[in-house]
């Protein structure tokens, strides 16, 4: 590993030939100094990042280029979304999408090691892939990031060159939960046993669910990402002492970040071990908990699109619902609001008109009530739905919907 400066890291990246693959760690791990020495040294170049956030690189000579768009690409002229699972995610950067360069953001450097700290997934893929072709990785060493095991850990000689930016990790805005994600919360607590091994997602219900169940015992956590939630589990006393928790990314406040640091509680591992739906399914008690922008009555829901247009993407939804369904006492809940208030329209619709994203889960959740879904036929399912999901003011009109659609009963 080589120390250069950013000006001196912006001659080295000025001399790659045509137009390179640049990936980047994304969320909130996102090595900004680093970057913008990329973004300067080169006039054209495609940029891979999952959940890229705010202040990217947005230009004519960039193209961007994500299977999970975050709201740095989001509705970007330049965006090129590769629908993937995110376990297979690696498979595209060893195959059709070879990176020239990776950049990502790592601790600082203790026993001719660094660690990636809150941001594992795709990295070491990323990083193998690009040594395997002569390309460049390239550090931002930064000793606010947390020092984290597992595959975390890099060699200091896996590294080509490296900067030093001693920069505070950004974290979510925190947002006081709505009555109805808090309803929500409860509902899907009601869904989860003692000694369960829990997987959420990212936002306002994930977060309402880990608050409601901190009077639990003995949970563990096997997911691709946490945040401040399963912090406040630790502290109450609901996650088993004896089980790591395990993921592939993290963010949070700047106690978690403490927390994280050189902790054996936490092992964060690659993207193609937390989401494997192979490992996932060895979990006791599997419990995945995942939004949705939509849901339909044949039970299907979509998290990517609105409107047509892409919003996110898979992430890790397929992996843990197939994971969940197979694991020993698992379950795998779609929870969602059964109103989009800033649309003003239903989340519970007749069909699906974009991509699916998962199927086939055991229960789907919204502030109404609770739809039990595995174990029963087609009409039930729909049935329990629109009684028990949707939005009161447009059951009616979903009952007609179900009938037209060819399901079975008394749709009056």
């Amino acid at each position: 590993m080589r120390m250069v400066s950013e000006a001196q890291l912006g001659r080295v990246l000025g001399g790659l030939p045509g137009t390179p693959r640049v990936v980047t760690s994304g969320n909130f791990a996102t090595p900004w100094q680093a970057l913008t020495a990329v973004d300067k040294a080169l006039s054209q170049y495609r940029l891979f990042a999952l959940n890229a956030q705010a202040g990217v690189p947005d230009r004519d000579g960039v193209t961007l280029e994500s299977p999970f768009i975050g709201p740095g690409m989001r509705r970007s002229p330049r965006v090129r979304y590769l629908p993937c699972r995110l376990s297979l995610v690696p498979s595209l950067l060893k195959g059709p999408l070879p990176p020239d360069v990776v950049v990502v953001h790592t601790s600082a450097p203790a026993n001719g090691t660094v660690s990636l700290g809150t941001e594992v997934n795709i990295l070491p893929a990323a990083i193998e892939a690009v040594r395997s072709r002569g390309g460049l990785v390239v550090a931002q060493l930064n000793p606010s990031m947390p020092y984290t095991y597992g595959d975390a850990v890099v060699a200091e000689d896996e590294i080509d060159f490296a900067i030093e930016a001693d920069v505070s990790l950004p974290s979510p805005v925190a947002r006081p939960a709505a009555a109805v994600y808090q309803a929500i919360g409860d509902r899907v607590a009601a869904l989860v046993p003692e000694r369960a091994t829990l997987q959420l997602g990212i936002g306002a219900v994930p977060d309402a669910v880990l608050s409601a169940l901190a009077g639990r015992r003995g949970l563990m956590v096997w997911s691709e990402m946490f945040s401040d939630g399963v912090l406040a589990l630790e502290q109450a006393g609901a996650l088993d002492p004896e089980i790591p928790v395990t993921a592939s990314f993290a963010f949070g406040r700047s106690e978690l970040l403490a927390w994280m640091d050189r902790n054996p509680r936490v092992r964060m591992l690659r993207t193609e071990k937390t989401n494997d739906p192979g490992l996932i399914a060895r979990q006791p008690a599997m419990v995945s908990v995942n939004g949705a922008l939509q849901v339909d009555l044949f039970a299907q829901a979509n998290a990517a699109r609105v409107h047509g247009m892409i919003y996110s993407g898979f992430g890790g939804q397929t992996d843990f619902v197939v994971g969940a369904l197979h694991s020993p006492g698992g379950r795998a809940i779609i929870a969602l609001p059964s109103w989009h208030p800033r649309a003003g329209v239903s989340t519970v619709v007749p069909r699906l008109a974009g991509p699916v994203t998962s199927f086939q889960h055991s229960f789907i959740v919204s502030e109404q009530g609770t739809a039990a879904i595995w174990g029963h036929d087609a009409s039930s399912q729909a049935r329990q739905i629109i009684g028990q999901v949707a939005y009161p003011s447009v059951r009616g009109e979903l009952q007609a919907a179900a009938r037209d659609l060819g399901f079975s009963g008394d749709w009056s």
